[in-house]
């Protein structure tokens, strides 16, 4: 994919940093009593000499944990910040949606702000007019329009800007981490307003802490840590390494120790064991295409742990994510677990895949929308699927057909 289409957003050896005061002045008596002790500070190196080319259309993920450059980047791209050093070029429209409620004016109401935030980002008065019922349904903020943003939540001001950042006719979208804000129906909006972009060939740049939304839209993506450029790849092995920084080594890797025992103990939980098992409970290596098919996973805890998040990930021989989830999909609280307990998770479903070996990923996250994982352990299992009806599709689901003469 690299090198086939026109570039969007390059940067080449991009560095931001700040002084930070030691001593910050809040009256004018301090000035007067201390005169001198402002001239020393240190030096926050926020973006260290970052390069990367992004085509257009493509969607690029940043990650990285907080206070690791990413939001400084998104800003120096979108012109807020000037770059230190490095060169930024931008071949297209931008419209950032970067910092939440920026370009708002709070004393204003809703219906005010609409048309002054969407004449900034560069609509014009005619447009704003025509948009405004298709940026007010999107927000779904139809009874508090002449409401005054002061008294809005911080919910219902991600859902008023994002609408409008939408609205602009921009080939290139820098979306930051701000939709977290949002409850779980607006962030699916959102999800289906990306696939919708996505289609139309527009460039979007976006950070996030959630990792699945990165293998979920990303075509590609960087791990900043530090301000440091530290990976840039596909995004399975960037959320890879942006777990393993958060919590540590693999399983795998912590398995080629000496000692794995003692090696496991600084993991709040583990992942001890996974499986496939047919309808009887019995563990498997293959199965018939339409039989039920159960995925077990087994997890030592080492620490108290409220309501962890349990995942499973399937691919097939040439490595297509064919079933990702998670039991954040519906199932709510799953309990607390003290340590030194063992559970065993189970999903069960029917098993409609096409004929292929199945690699299984367990995982076991932190609750939270960035399902940062304790553990994980990639292809630990695996299932052969046979007897299915020839398909050049993932899965053959059951289905009928209807014909109607009219």
């Amino acid at each position: 994919m690299q090198g086939s289409r026109p570039l969007s957003v390059s940067l080449h050896h991009v560095s931001k940093s700040f002084k930070l005061p030691h001593r910050q002045y809040h009256t004018l008596k301090e000035r007067a009593l201390h005169p001198f002790q402002a001239r020393t500070f240190d030096v926050l190196e926020a973006v260290k000499d970052v390069s990367i080319e992004v085509e257009q259309g493509e969607f690029f993920g940043i990650v990285g944990r907080n206070g690791s450059g990413k939001s400084t980047l998104l800003k120096c791209i979108a012109g807020i910040y000037k770059a230190d050093t490095g060169e930024i070029t931008v071949r297209g429209r931008l419209s950032p949606f970067i910092d939440l409620g920026v370009g708002f004016n709070h004393e204003l109401t809703a219906r005010e702000n609409v048309t002054i935030n969407a004449i900034m980002l560069g609509l014009s008065r005619r447009e704003v007019r025509n948009r405004f019922d298709t940026i007010i349904d999107f927000a779904e903020l139809h009874e508090f329009l002449d409401l005054k943003l002061k008294n809005y939540s911080s919910g219902m001001l991600v859902r008023l800007a994002f609408s409008v950042a939408i609205q602009v006719s921009a080939e290139i979208l820098l979306i930051d981490e701000v939709l977290a804000v949002g409850d779980a129906n607006f962030q699916q909006k959102c999800f289906d307003e990306f696939e919708r972009i996505k289609r139309a060939g527009r460039t979007m740049l976006f950070v996030t802490h959630d990792m699945n939304a990165v293998q979920r839209f990303c075509d590609r993506a960087m791990l900043l840590e530090r301000g440091d450029m530290t990976g840039i790849g596909e995004p399975p092995a960037i959320t890879r390494r942006y777990n393993q920084l958060n919590f540590g080594r693999t399983v795998q890797e912590r398995a080629a120790d000496d000692d794995v025992r003692a090696a496991s103990a600084y993991l709040p939980a583990e992942i001890v064991d996974a499986w496939f098992e047919d309808r009887a409970g019995r563990r498997i290596a293959e199965l018939a295409h339409g039989e039920p098919c159960c995925v077990a996973i087994e997890v030592r805890f080492n620490e108290t742990i409220v309501d962890p998040i349990f995942g499973v990930t399937l691919r097939n021989d040439v490595g297509m994510t064919v079933v990702a989830t998670t039991t954040a999909y519906g199932m709510g609280s799953t309990g607390e677990f003290s340590a030194g307990q063992v559970v065993v998770t189970r999903l069960r479903f029917d098993n409609w895949l096409a004929n292929s070996r199945y690699s299984l990923t367990p995982s076991v996250a932190r609750k939270g929308p960035g399902a940062d994982a304790y553990d994980l352990r990639e292809d630990m299992a695996s299932l052969q699927v046979h007897g299915a009806p020839p398909t050049p599709a993932v899965a053959q689901l059951p289905h009928t057909f209807e014909i109607e003469t009219k």
